[in-house]
């Protein structure tokens, strides 16, 4: 039985891959398993600057999910690739994919380009798609025009593998996948989060300061598989599929909707043992509905 899956060149012994920003830089997850077991790890959301992030409150329970507002929260490029990515690496062996943010096609540009001569990074995931970032994020990742020049400008630039991170919020997904590949994307990943809004019953006020977030968890999975399905039809390049998945049975659903690789989120803030049990889970599940072999059930649905 074979769980191993590419990406890119890079093997993975499974699909399994926490999603950035659920899974912080990796090491705090260690101090419960040994996160060996990971296929890879795409770590927190990255910016040029250090950023604090929107102001408190910026997290709203919901029916079948939650509503986050954090804002890319992180201690900026130099310190990640400086502090965090060296003690993720004294407990994980494997490589990872970093995950970029930006306000401008500058920042952006310098962010990525920093990854460059990190071996432990095999690809760079950017964020074109956060609802909660102020100026940046979702601006770049609703316009297929300026999502194409973004990549553009970033493979100029970038010796890494591109994964181009896409936003549920906008009405045709397959036309903004194929903008992003027409401008040398090397992957695309989804879905990111929905804009969502809980209003306090009490006070009659928002509950997140921002007003607005992303709100992700089980109740976005049926619309994740869709636009995964609709996306592999329309590109040729590798998807990573995400969004609420949060069971072995759903990677697989995921895989046959045309995931290369799955990425799990909101699952890992409820259960930090999220991934392993997936992972563990995954050969009786196999086992279940003859599968020898992971590659071989990329995009099954649509054949």
């Amino acid at each position: 039985m074979n769980l191993s899956v590419k990406l890119f060149n890079e093997i993975l012994d499974n699909p399994i891959i926490p999603a950035s920003g659920t899974f912080g830089f990796g090491y705090e997850f260690a101090e419960f398993y040994d996160i060996n077991v990971l296929g890879s790890i795409a770590l927190k959301g990255t910016t040029r600057d250090a950023r604090y992030g929107n102001p408190l409150p910026r997290i709203a329970e919901c029916p079948a999910g939650l509503i986050n507002a954090i804002g890319l929260q992180n201690p900026g490029v130099d310190k990640v690739i400086g502090e965090e990515i060296p003690k993720l690496s004294k407990v994980y062996n494997g490589r990872v994919i970093a995950n970029v943010g930006g306000h401008s096609v500058d920042e952006y540009v310098t962010t990525v380009s920093k990854f460059n001569d990190v071996d432990k990074v095999f690809a760079v995931e950017l964020n074109i798609s956060c609802p909660n970032v102020k100026g940046g994020g979702m601006a770049f990742g609703t316009d297929a025009k300026i999502a194409y020049d973004l990549v553009k400008e970033i493979k100029k630039k970038s010796t890494k593998p591109i994964i181009v991170k896409l936003s549920p919020n906008v009405t045709d997904i397959a036309e903004l996948a194929k903008a992003v590949e027409d401008a040398g994307a090397d992957g695309i990943s989804l879905i990111n989060t929905l804009v969502g809004m809980r209003i306090d019953i009490k006070s009659a006020k928002p509950i997140i300061s921002v007003k607005k977030g992303g709100y992700s968890g089980p109740g976005v999975y049926p619309i994740a598989v869709r636009m995964i399905y609709d996306v592999y039809d329309a590109v040729n390049i590798p998807v990573i599929g995400m969004g609420g998945a949060e069971n072995a049975e759903q990677v697989i659903e995921l895989m046959y909707a045309g995931a290369s690789a799955v990425m799990i989120g909101t699952a890992n803030l409820i259960d930090p043992y999220a991934c392993k049990r997936i992972i563990e889970d995954l050969p009786t599940v196999m086992n279940k509905y003859g599968i020898d072999d992971m590659t071989k059930i990329i995009g099954r649905a649509h054949r």
